[in-house]
Parts: structure tokens; sequence; C-alpha cells
């Protein structure tokens, strides 16, 4: 038997921030945690998005065999969306693995595991959609621990507040509500640990990654939208709330090894705006319906406003399919399918682009014998796009199968994009409501505008890690790896053999012990997966419309 765990996650906390502050005496545990064990950045998924992120880093595999690829994945054939939940994830978690061995677990808050899975612990989902704001008795496992929850912090919240339009003492708010969240998180974490010594216990705080989105131009001064003000200290307000709420768990998790990870990093955007589909159109890859999408994101805006946001969440799950519908129309009912041989749904978290083939989809015009070569035109176009410095504007654009190998890869968009990001600065990547200027700068009176019209805080792919305490050799800053590297290393310091086949292998320099490997005993299939259910009326449909927040990156 190896080390208890204390797993710890930080959802889009970078070193870049990180390093620096602990250095500075801002936040002493986390400088006392990298001092005593081994730390360094964690390169995370393309595109270092929240759902596969994490459920890479819990599973030692890649995406393509995981299975979750997004917030949302396209109906076969059809131009709709549905939600994916943690039910698809196709590859055993940590939790799963060592519940299946007799060991105690505990999970809080990790997204993408909705809904609970029974296990030898306790459960409690993360966010199983990005309209999802707080946990209910169906996020919980057992059942029976929802009233003890309650009775412990209340409501227990995401990010409990609209993100989509930021006016006067929104920023005030929004602070209050992160730094509320951290505490109740916390308390719930504390609570478990001083219960039983859990053989592993996992909670992931997203407060990181929100005050990173909202609150960058505050706090960088290089920024092109930087803003002087009262909120310069944001994010360091948060950070080092959530450096004290990491003391509290280690003190009451005694003996245990602790890891603290995040599943991708944060940095600036910058005031350039990208509209990928005005860019098709321009080089005769796509054709525009007149008004057809204005109209449908007309009426989603109207009802994002009519619609409470603690309701949104539960909305989702009543009406899939109507959410689906809506979501799909917003982001394909411009398009001409009949004049288009390639389509974005521009997703500014997850710059993608689908050749539209035929038989596969909807309207297709691409024969399948012409895949690879339309496809070759795109990235050759791609490639050739200038800004008017003469500067790339796409840095890189990877073909699926070069970033993901199993069987969800066919389900993945047929490019992947990095954008350039001049001066460090990422681009926004906005929805084109029609032809235009594929580039253009964001007005300064949007610089500080939410969700879905170009957050200033954008997500970068290195993350972090920290491992301290038992079984960890003491070693300093530590070379990159990979996201998928984190459970196998987890494993072995649990003392628990790895599983042989996986994509990730144990951080060998920070383990004080050899690793123990052996042939998979759970099968990579595991559960049949539970869809949401078709129940949905056209009142509720109607107000689904909000499905806007879909663009939100976590």
């Amino acid at each position: 038997m190896g080390a208890r765990l204390l797993v710890i996650g930080l959802d889009g906390a970078t070193l870049d921030l990180v390093a620096p502050w602990a250095a500075a005496g801002h936040l002493p545990t986390l400088e006392r945690l990298m001092s005593a064990g081994a730390w360094g950045p964690l390169r995370s998924t393309l595109p270092p998005a929240t759902f596969p992120a994490w459920t890479s880093l819990v599973t030692g595999v890649n995406p393509g065999r995981h299975g979750i690829l997004d917030f949302v994945e396209r109906v076969p054939g059809t131009l709709r969306v549905r939600f994916v939940n943690g039910s698809q994830r196709r590859t055993p978690a940590l939790w799963t693995r060592l519940s299946a061995a007799g060991r105690r677990v505990a999970v809080l808050t990790v997204p993408a595991t909705y809904p609970p899975e029974q296990l030898n612990g306790v459960m409690v989902s993360g966010f199983d959609s990005p309209v999802t704001t707080g946990v209910d008795g169906s996020f919980v496992f057992p059942r029976s621990f929802h009233a003890e929850l309650r009775r412990l912090v209340g409501r227990l919240p995401f990010a409990d507040f609209q993100e989509v339009r930021t006016g006067p003492r929104w920023h005030d708010r929004a602070v209050a509500s992160l730094l509320d969240g951290i505490e109740r998180r916390t308390v719930l974490a504390e609570t478990l640990l001083a219960r039983e010594a859990w053989d592993a216990l996992m909670v992931v705080f997203g407060e990181s990654d929100t005050v990173a989105h909202h609150f960058w131009r505050f706090h960088d001064a290089r920024s092109p939208r930087y803003a002087p003000g009262p909120y310069a200290d944001a994010i360091l307000r948060v950070y080092r709330a959530l450096d004290s709420a990491i003391g509290r768990m280690v003190a009451a998790a005694g003996d245990a090894c602790v890891a603290v990870v995040s599943d991708h990093g944060s940095g600036g955007a910058g005031d350039r705006v990208v509209h990928l589909n005005r860019y098709l159109e321009q080089r005769g890859l796509l054709g525009f319906r007149p008004r057809a999408g204005a109209a449908s994101r007309a009426v989603r805006g109207l009802a994002l406003r009519a619609v409470p946001v603690r309701l949104q969440g539960a909305l989702v799950r009543r009406a899939p399919a109507a959410a689906g519908r809506l979501e799909g129309g917003a982001r394909f009912g411009g398009i001409d399918r009949a004049r288009t041989r390639a389509f974005s749904e521009e997703l500014d978290y997850h710059p993608s682009i689908w050749i539209n083939v035929a038989g596969r989809e909807s309207e297709g015009i691409v024969p399948a014998a012409h895949y690879e070569r339309t496809r070759d035109a795109v990235v050759d176009a791609l490639a050739a796009w200038r800004d008017d410095d003469g500067r790339p504007v796409v840095a890189r654009t990877w073909r699926r199968e070069e970033l993901y190998s199993g069987p969800a890869t066919e389900r993945a968009p047929d490019l992947l994009l990095e954008l350039a990001a001049p001066g460090g600065y990422s681009p926004s990547c906005l929805r084109s409501p029609g032809p235009g200027p594929a580039l253009r700068r964001l007005p300064r009176a949007q610089h500080g505008a939410g969700k879905g019209s170009g957050l200033n805080g954008a997500h970068r792919r290195d993350g972090l890690f920290v491992f301290s305490g038992a079984g960890v050799r003491r070693g300093g800053p530590q070379p990159a790896a990979d996201i998928v590297d984190v459970l196998p290393t987890m494993l072995a310091l649990a003392g628990a053999p790895i599983p042989i086949g996986l994509d990730g292998v144990p951080m060998t320099p920070i383990l004080a012990h050899a690793p123990r490997w052996e042939a998979d005993p759970l099968p990579e299939e595991g559960a049949a997966p539970q869809p949401y259910g078709e129940g949905e009326s056209r009142e509720i449909a109607a107000r689904l419309a909000s499905l806007g927040y879909l663009e939100r990156t976590r």
C-alpha cells in the first residue's frame, strides 16, 4: 500500500503567476509544497479546454480514446449538437480504478463527472454544462449525502453569476462570489477529510479560471486591453484564497501525498478579433445565407436576458434535444451549405474547421474521395493568411489524427487550429454574422466584454503540477510533463499498479520508488453511456435559446 492521495485541481492555474507569487511570499502554502517536493509545467490537450483536459488528466489517455472532446458533440448527419456527460467517458478514471481495488475515495466537483458514479466513497459531480451554476441532489452519490452537504455549506456553487453582461458593480459581485465559492468548497473538503482517512480525495476549484477570464486586463499592465483601477489585485486575491484553502486541506489530510494540478494555464487576450468563416468565404470555401444566423442569435439573446442564471442548468437537463437544436441553429444557421466546402463553429476556446463531406454532413457537398484534397486546400489557405503587417494569423493547423488516436477521433473536427498571438496575447475567435472583414480590432468599449464577446483572459496550453509528501522525491523545478502523465504518477504514489497501454507514463524522476505495471484489469469501454433524456416542452425550448453560454471558456 502506498501513500494516501490529496489531489487539488486549480482550473486554469498557471506557473506564470504561481512561481513569482510563491517566491514573493504571497502564496506560502504553495511555496512550501514546491520547496519540499517537485513541480513544473503541465502540457494540456489541444485545444486546452476544460472537459477534455481534466478527463485526460484523470484517465491517462488522449481524448480520442476517452471520448470527451468538448462540452457538446455534433449529432451525426444533422446540424444539431448534444451535450456530453461523464458517463460517455470510455476509460476508467483515477477514482474508478482505486474504488475497484477496494480503496475509499472522495471526488468533489471535478468537471465532466455528471452524473455521479457509484463508487466506494462519495462523489459530488462537477458542472455538467457551461450553464450550470450549482449542485443539486442529482450531482451527489450517495444521494443521501446531499442533505448533509446542504447543512454544511448551503448552496455549493460553480460560477453562479451571469458572465455575459459586465456592467457597473459587476466585478465587485464577481470577486465576492468567487471567494465565497472557494470557502464553501474548502469547508466541504475539510469536513470529509476530518471524517475519515480517505485513500484518495480529489477536489477541483474553478475560480482560478473564471477570475483570469474576466480580470486579466486589470492585472497585466502590458495587455492591449489594460485598465488600471481597483481590480488590479483581483486575481491575486483569488490565488491567495486558494493558497489558504490548500493549506487547510493539507493540514486536515495529515500525512497524505499532495498533488496540485491544473488542466491548462491562463494568459491575456489582445484586441484582435478573428472571424474564421469570413476568411473561408473570402477564399471561396464557404457561403453565407443572408440574415439566417443573425435571426437565431437574436432569439437566443432575448432568451438569455429572460432566463434566471440559476435555472439554466436544470433546463438543459430537462430539454437536451431542444437545447441541441437551438444551439445548432445558432452555430450553423447562417451558413449556406450548398455553397460550403469547409466551415467553423468559431468557438473562442476551440478554433477548428469541419469539411462539409457528402454523406457525413447534412447537405454535404464534398465527395468523400475529395476529402483529403479539400482538407489540404484549407490547410494551405490558412497558412497563407497574413495580417496587415505580414504576420501569420494561424500559427499552426493540425489534422485531427495528428492530435488524437482512438475510436472517438472521428468525432473531432477535421482540423484544429492554434491562432497566432501577437505579443503573446491571444486573439478572440468570434462568430461571423455574415460577410465582412475576417480580421478586426475589438472596440475599446468592448475590452471588458463578457462571455461570447471576447474575454480579456484566455487559456494557455501550459498548466502546472506540484507533488509533495510521501513517495515524492524532492527535485525542485522539473521539465514539462504531459497531462496524461498525471494519472500513472498518482497510481504509482498510491502504490497501485499502472495499467499497460496508457498514453501517459509516470514521472519517474519525482518518484521515490519504482512503479509497478500490470495488464489493465478494467475494460476501456466501461459502463453504457447514460445520455440525457428527451423530456422537453415548447416553453422550455424557447427559454433554452440562451445556450449562447456554450461560448464561455472554463
